[in-house]
């Protein structure tokens, strides 16, 4: 049992409130801003926080020998866990949630108060820098894996901040940039995560991003910290800004940003924002909101409690379990797994040097680091494993010799083992990739080896997703393994050798080039914007809509037994749809499936992607073994954001219920009837003629007007010509089809039909 040195808790009794009544104005104003690199400040009765990064393993600098604004400095060791993408391709909530209980734990003990995430903006475009941390190109795996992940750190007593809100999807001038997003697509694909956690979960503390919403500063946009994040969400918590976002501190502070990180080093922004108050330009009430906040966050973080003990030992093989989770078999054609007694030649320099973290803030000085070779030496027992470079990502230059090596161990070998991807300064916080193509040596690397070698196996090491044709034409199998932390390599023995069967999905589809990526003309954008032309469809919705061919889908994921689905049964309830159906291991090794549930509606009034995953859940089996599983999907999931309502809504009609493996893997489908809510437009003049036909009352006081203006016929259309008139028309405005029929006397008429109209739908 390992035990960590405890900074003592700082017993409070003070509420919030009476701890910042207690403050002067000035005092007040400095509480919402940093004491230094990574703490709040002390002021009265209310004690400082300590803000770390973490969201795969703590990232604590010493702070008895100080810290910088670039998070530089060597962090303290501590256990170095899968990276977000690696976490969510397990697609198991219950291990998020147990992975962040360790790294909750790892902080109490150092006396770090607040861990900076998860971090969960939507994968937008494989190539954005830091999409590593994130988890998906959907919305609703990326909600659900984050509450788990957020609800496991706080039980800790430590607070999760949830970040980076919102649409920071791309590293590229991420200070300056504007998103440019519709309001639809806003709430329906790059809000909705965060709105799961927040109503779920509850994070005590959300950072606000660097970049722009439609022009404006997200660390000075009140509509989407204070109308959406509180009033319509009901957060309660403190918005706490990305380190060195605030430029106008009385604009932030007004906007709903409670904590400036890190310290303003001269003072002068809680100078100005009390200065703000003494002038007018801020309610001191605002001044003293945050304050509170920052108040209740460092009360509620400072609990008493024992000292903190936790097992190096246990937290490794939890990192190990999570990274063979994580990992996900693409391809495979019974290569693997490979027999212990089978000669083998691991090729690459990751399996010697392993890519098991992204670079940037979220790096973890790791306490240990599994070495793929020496882990596959260990599972292969007597047989012989031999290694050869293969490549250096430091120095092409010397490829050519390099590859001369591996081939000749390639050939004598039964089985070639050849890791590939990218390294640390080929992706990273703080740039985006220009390409998701593999370096040209690793793939002529591969060629050459498979040139000699029938058996070749690929493991690829990577943050952002690649370009795989080259690879899926050349290998046998192929096991993806992105950034998997400290026990990576003997994640990667363990699946290879079969002791773990695999069970990973992929949470972003593999395209198979990059022209084929929805943002590609729009990422990363021009002149300091951004435009959001996909609009909705992003990944999976994308490819699915244009039936667009993919190297791998949303989802996928292979293992080395067999499942079967059947007996689908729906059930419509007030609170969603419920899926039963039964699961059958039907191969010869136990395993786990992912089930996974997505919905449709085809004849819809809105556009809408195909089908979108709702709910998703997994069954272990032992061979032959089968279980009745249940899914369910909230009756809230099934909305749309109405822009001529302003709010959610549920559309009536009969929904395909699509069960699968992947997003292209459907294996049952089943329709059920979900009652909508009254969508009542506000009707004027400017309405069209299809709207007021849609509206019970408005509709049926015009139909005989309309019908009378085309010769009272039966139908719609004009009489021997084969013409759909109200097709024709049904786009006019009202205003334009009444003036063309040459009354104000009916114009007024109509406003009365009307008044009626929209008074009928208040009542």
């Amino acid at each position: 049992m390992t035990t960590q040195p405890t900074v003592p808790p700082t017993e409070v009794s003070v509420s919030p409130a009476d701890a910042v009544d207690a403050l002067t104005l000035e005092q007040q104003a400095a509480l919402s801003s940093g004491a230094d690199f990574v703490a709040t400040k002390a002021l009265g009765a209310v004690p400082s926080v300590t803000m770390v990064d973490g969201p795969a393993g703590l990232r604590m600098q010493d702070l008895t020998k100080g810290a910088d604004h670039l998070g530089l400095r060597p962090s303290l060791p501590a256990t170095a866990f899968p990276s977000g993408t690696g976490l969510a391709q397990s697609w198991d909530p219950e291990l998020v949630g147990r992975v962040a209980r360790a790294i909750g734990t790892e902080a109490r003990a150092a006396g770090a108060n607040v861990v900076l995430g998860p971090a969960i903006n939507m994968k937008r475009d494989p190539r954005a820098g830091r999409n590593f941390e994130y988890y998906s190109e959907d919305p609703h795996l990326t909600g659900v894996l984050a509450s788990s992940y957020v609800t496991g750190l706080q039980s800790t007593g430590v607070g999760a901040s949830l970040k980076h809100f919102a649409a920071n999807n791309t590293e590229h001038e991420r200070f300056r940039s504007s998103s440019d997003v519709d309001e639809r697509t806003l709430r329906e694909i790059y809000l909705r995560a965060f709105q799961r956690v927040v109503q779920d979960a509850e994070p005590w503390t959300v950072m606000c991003s660097y970049n722009r919403l439609n022009g404006v500063p997200v660390a000075e946009n009140r509509w989407l910290l204070h109308d959406v994040l509180r009033a319509e969400w009901g957060f309660t918590g403190a918005v706490v800004s990305d380190w060195g976002a605030v430029d106008d501190r009385v604009a932030s502070v007004h906007a709903g940003v409670d904590l400036e990180m890190p310290a303003n080093s001269d003072g002068s922004h809680d100078r100005a924002l009390a200065d703000a108050v003494e002038n007018g330009l801020i309610d001191a009430r605002e001044v003293r909101a945050a304050a509170e906040r920052v108040a209740e966050l460092a009360i509620r973080t400072h609990a008493a409690a024992d000292d903190i003990a936790w097992d190096e030992q246990q937290h490794h093989d939890l990192a190990r379990e999570a990274a063979a989770a994580g990992i996900v078999l693409l391809q495979n054609d019974e290569t693997l797994p490979l027999s212990p007694g089978a000669s083998v030649a691991v090729i690459g320099h990751f399996a010697t040097v392993p890519r098991a973290q992204g670079g940037g803030s979220s790096f973890v000085n790791a306490l240990r680091m599994e070495v793929p070779l020496e882990e596959i030496r260990k599972a292969a027992s007597s047989a012989t494993v031999a290694w050869a470079q293969g490549f250096d990502p430091e120095d092409p230059g010397v490829s050519e010799r390099l590859r001369t090596e591996a081939v000749a161990a390639a050939r004598a070998a039964d089985v070639a083992v050849v890791f590939l991807g990218l390294a640390g300064t080929q992706e990273a916080e703080g740039f985006d990739r220009d390409s998701i193509a593999l370096p040209a040596d690793q793939l002529a690397l591969l060629a050459a080896v498979r040139a000699v070698q029938p058996d070749v196996v690929v493991v690829l090491s990577h943050g952002g997703a690649l370009e795989l044709a080259a690879v899926t034409e050349q290998a046998s199998a192929i096991l993806d393994a992105p950034l998997l932390g400290q026990g990576a390599g003997g994640a990667i023995a363990d699946v290879l050798f079969g002791v773990v069967n695999p069970s990973g999905r992929l949470g972003e589809t593999l395209p198979e080039r990059l022209q084929d990526v929805p943002a590609f003309g729009n990422f990363p954008g021009e002149h300091l914007h951004v435009r959001y032309g996909e609009g909705l469809f992003v990944g999976y919705r994308w490819y699915d809509a244009r039936d667009v061919r993919v190297a791998f889908p949303f989802g996928h994921g292979l293992s080395y037994t067999s499942f079967d689905y059947s007996d689908l049964e729906l059930d419509v309830q007030h609170n969603g749809v419920t899926a039963h159906l039964t699961v059958t291991n039907t191969g010869s090794r136990a395993g786990r499936e992912v089930v996974q549930l997505y919905t449709g509606l085809d004849r819809s009034t809105h556009v809408r992607p195909v089908r979108e995953l709702k709910a998703f859940t997994s069954v272990y089996l032992e061979p032959g073994e089968q279980r009745r599983v249940r899914l369910h999907v909230r009756r809230d999931d099934l909305g749309v954001w109405d822009t001529r309502l302003a709010r959610w809504t549920i559309e009536p009609g009969s929904y395909r219920i699509d069960i699968g493996a992947s997003s292209r893997d459907v294996r049952s489908t089943g329709h059920v009837d979900v009652a909508g809510e009254p969508r009542r437009v506000h009707l004027t003049l400017e309405s069209s003629i299809e709207e007021l036909l849609q509206d019970p009352v408005a509709g049926a006081a015009f139909e005989p007007m309309l019908t009378g203006a085309f010769g009272g016929g039966d139908d719609t259309s004009v009489h021997g010509t084969g013409i759909d008139i109200l097709r024709m028309i049904g786009s006019t405005p009202v205003r334009r089809f009444v003036a063309s029929l040459g009354g104000a006397e009916q114009l007024g008429m109509i406003q009365h039909v009307l008044d009626q109209a929209n008074a009928a739908h208040t009542d």
